[in-house]
């Protein structure tokens, strides 16, 4: 069954390199939901976040045709919305918003409230921080990560290793292991 759904997907990603629009509408179907979760790893905020798939589909559209290899389509696409997420995150970063009153924001809440994973991964740095959302969030394996950002395996493995790391002493410095 897998085998046939490959062949089939293959198919797709053919046609839709060929220029065929319904195909290409079709890939982006399935992939629209793994776009916009890999896209508000980054930036935390729903809109942001559409503003990110709604870029990677149109870069994805306007160069389907140089993609040579059907079979790495999902892959290409992340590497596309990976990219698009790290220059809405620089450019962003040029503006800075801040509340009226910040104290007012903090109000005390129990720990299981405060537990964000999200939170926790922007203690490593851009790099690390997105190796290991593609592997744990979007479950993508190491090869993939590794063609992705055009690394060696080994050094994906190292990136994961170290963040991880830095993660669980980060997470018992705060106090969540007790």
């Amino acid at each position: 069954m897998k085998g046939s759904e490959n062949l089939y997907t293959t198919e797709l990603e053919e046609m839709a390199i060929a220029g065929d629009e319904d195909s290409f509408t079709a890939l982006i179907d399935g992939m629209q939901e793994r776009i916009y979760r890999m896209a508000y790893s980054y930036v935390r905020n729903k809109d942001d976040a559409l503003e990110i798939v709604q870029e990677t589909v149109y870069k994805a559209y306007i160069s389907i045709h140089k993609l040579q290899q059907p079979q790495y389509f999902k892959t290409w696409i992340i590497k596309i919305a990976v990219n698009c997420a790290l220059d809405f995150i620089r450019k962003s970063k040029k503006v800075v918003y801040m509340d009226k009153d910040p104290e007012a924001s903090y109000v005390s809440k129990p720990i299981e409230d405060v537990i964000d994973l999200q939170e926790a991964l922007s203690v490593l740095d851009e790099r690390s921080r997105m190796i290991i959302v593609m592997r744990y969030f979007e479950d993508l394996p190491i090869k993939g990560i590794a063609e992705v950002l055009d690394m060696p395996e080994s050094s994906i493995k190292s990136v994961i290793y170290r963040g991880l790391g830095k993660l669980k002493i980060n997470l018992k410095g705060s106090g969540y292991f007790g």
